[in-house]
């Protein structure tokens, strides 16, 4: 047996399934070894090694195990990095495998030679090792995977290619040797009595409570909707965290923010007590005024407890087993539930002010209504993603997850492209769920397209072969035109921000799959109904209106107007701008029901005008 034998054999000991990866010179023992094992655990080729690195993120997140990735050495291990910041700012367990030039080529200045120890000083933080001889391998490679599952973080097993075909020998019982063992026991970190009994008479002083939820409770639902329920709290989302609780519970606000909502807003402005489970949201300005609440932190990880807001009490523990313990120790509000009202009665107005704002005529169609019109189309089960750009708005604000969906995206480093790969990473974690993925048309030329060759090599393995690529193509990189528009007072740049009109259904049919191009409000539910029932993966190809903004929920018309005068200095689209935003803001301020829409026509007219 050679060392990359033993290196796939202890991968399947771990119960590791798949390997994303792209192959490579510098991995070539390992790919004989893949021949000899017969494809186990099972290589996924990608069509480049950043998007194997964000697919092993994409089923690390949606399968709750660890993802691991390969590459070859230099130019692999260099492409992995973007997948692999990914996993590391969101906190994702991957285990990178990758190739290195043969020992006794190192340090001469050799073909493909990278310094991958310094490379991934910072990415693998938590744990980079090369293996230079045989028994180190099962030590490092235990470790790697030990540390990325506890850490939540992405670790890397360097392997040069001489060493890959070394006759393998296992660590003896000598000096100097470090005998390893498989596994690692599940564990649960909670808080001290103290902490619990201080975070009670916090919680329980308040009138007006608001909890803040991110990934870290996602395991935790059942615990954060009674602790919801005795206080008398609405709860808010970070992005990460929109699957941890349910969008149709009356009291949950949905997501805060720059993307978020405006009942999650004004949640955050007007309470007096805040209570944050796993999350690092790190937008200080849309968390109450400094003075204004009393906070309490709960998070699993010591060194991101006591970030963001000056919080009380920062409590570190697991947060099931946290508020399992909180619980008993807080008091049930019997009196007075005006502040609850008025969260659910904001959240029901803020769903009515979403559908009338994607019923705001656009040309040709408007990107809020085209994922409006999958809230309600959205099959149980249903696994969503979405890219960066201005499609995370969408998401954020439009699509409701019901119980047992799951959606994510990249939060941290917001990097453009994982929507496709993080797709096709949730089909080989959950071959039996549909899967959709919202993204722009700047991310799917940067990199969706060429993933979906590898969705067409591999769907037929999925025992549900859905998997639908919504492009919201609108010509331009919407999410930064905007940004400079209302950040910098800068109209759009168009040698930057103008993209091609590319045939992304016509390519998807091209490789084997469904596809087609919506450009008429009345085609956009059949056209998700079609997608929804193929028996392939399906791309729509989107015809959206760059001029409909991303208004925050907490703008003001002052900030409009400011942004409106920007525009008018000398956008190339200045007038259809300001006529979308007129119409997409004044929304807000309508009654609902047909009155809505009656003055919603007549504030169009006004702003055509």
């Amino acid at each position: 047996m050679k060392v990359a034998d033993q290196l796939l054999q202890r991968l399947r000991e771990w119960g590791v399934e798949y390997v994303f990866g792209y192959p490579g010179d510098g991995i070539n023992g390992l790919l004989a070894a893949w021949g000899r094992a017969e494809d186990r655990p099972r290589f996924v080729q990608s069509r480049h090694e950043e998007m194997s690195a964000l697919q092993a993120v994409g089923y690390a997140k949606f399968s709750g195990r660890t993802g691991v990735c390969a590459a070859t050495s230099g130019p692999g291990a260099i492409h992995l990095l973007n997948g692999l910041y990914d996993a590391k700012l969101d906190h994702v367990p991957v285990v990178a495998v990758v190739g290195q030039t043969d020992r006794t080529a190192m340090g001469g200045s050799y073909q493909q030679e990278v310094d991958l120890a310094a490379l991934y000083k910072d990415v693998a933080s938590d744990y980079c090792e090369t293996v230079n001889v045989p028994q180190q391998l099962p030590g490092v490679l235990d470790r790697a995977m030990r540390i990325a599952a506890s850490r939540r973080a992405p670790t890397a097993v360097i392997v040069p290619a001489d060493v890959q075909d070394l006759d393998y020998e296992p660590p003896a019982h000598e000096f100097k040797q470090v005998p390893s063992s498989l596994g690692m026991g599940r564990y649960a970190p909670v808080p001290a009595d103290e902490d619990l009994e201080r975070a009670a008479e916090i919680l329980n002083a308040g009138e007006r409570p608001a909890i803040l939820i991110g990934q870290g409770a996602r395991r935790a639902r059942a615990e954060v909707e009674q602790v919801a329920e005795v206080l008398g709290a609405g709860v808010a989302k970070a992005l990460l965290g929109k699957d941890a609780l349910p969008d149709t519970l009356p009291y949950v606000t949905g997501a805060i923010g720059l993307l978020g909502t405006r009942p999650s807003y004004e949640m955050m402005r007007d309470c007096d007590t805040l209570l944050v489970v796993g999350s690092s949201f790190p937008y200080t300005q849309f968390l109450p005024e400094f003075g204004q609440a009393r906070g309490v932190q709960i998070d699993i990880e010591p060194g991101m407890v006591g970030l963001r807001y000056p919080f009380e009490l920062n409590v570190v523990g697991d947060a099931a087993e946290t508020l399992r313990r909180l619980l008993p120790l807080l008091r049930r509000r019997r009196g007075n539930r005006a502040w609850r009202s008025a969260i659910e009665k904001g959240t029901a107005r803020w769903w009515k002010v979403m559908e009338g704002r994607a019923e705001v005529p656009a040309d040709p169609l408007n990107p809020e209504y085209v994922v409006h019109a999958l809230d309600g189309l959205l099959p149980d089960g249903a696994i969503v993603t979405a890219d960066s750009g201005s499609a995370a708005n969408w998401y954020a604000r439009h699509l409701r997850l019901r119980d047992g969906m799951r959606g994510s995206l990249s939060g941290t480093l917001a990097t453009m492209g994982p929507g496709v790969p993080y797709a096709i990473g949730a089909k080989f974690a959950c071959p039996d769920r549909p899967a959709i993925a919202l993204v722009g048309d700047g991310a799917m030329q940067m990199n969706g397209m060429a993933e979906l060759i590898t969705a067409a090599k591999y769907h037929r393995e999925w025992s549900d072969p859905r998997l639908v690529v919504a492009v919201l193509n609108n010509g331009d990189l919407n999410q930064v035109t905007w940004e400079m528009r209302a950040l910098q007072g800068a109209p759009q740049f168009e040698a930057s921000q103008s993209i091609p009109d590319v045939p992304y259904a016509e390519a998807a049919v091209l490789f084997g799959l469904g596809g087609e191009r919506v450009e008429d409000p009345e085609d956009v539910v059949p056209a998700w109904r079609r997608a929804l029932a193929a028996d392939r993966p399906y791309v729509l190809d989107f015809r959206t209106d760059p001029a409909v903004p991303p208004i925050p929920p907490h703008a003001t018309w002052d900030q409009i107007t400011a942004a409106a005068a920007a525009v008018l200095r000398g956008d190339s689209d200045r007038g259809a701008v300001v006529r979308q935003g007129l119409k997409a803001k004044v929304r807000e301020f309508l009654p609902g029901g047909g009155a809505r829409r009656q003055a919603g026509r007549q504030a169009g007219r006004q702003a055509d005008r």
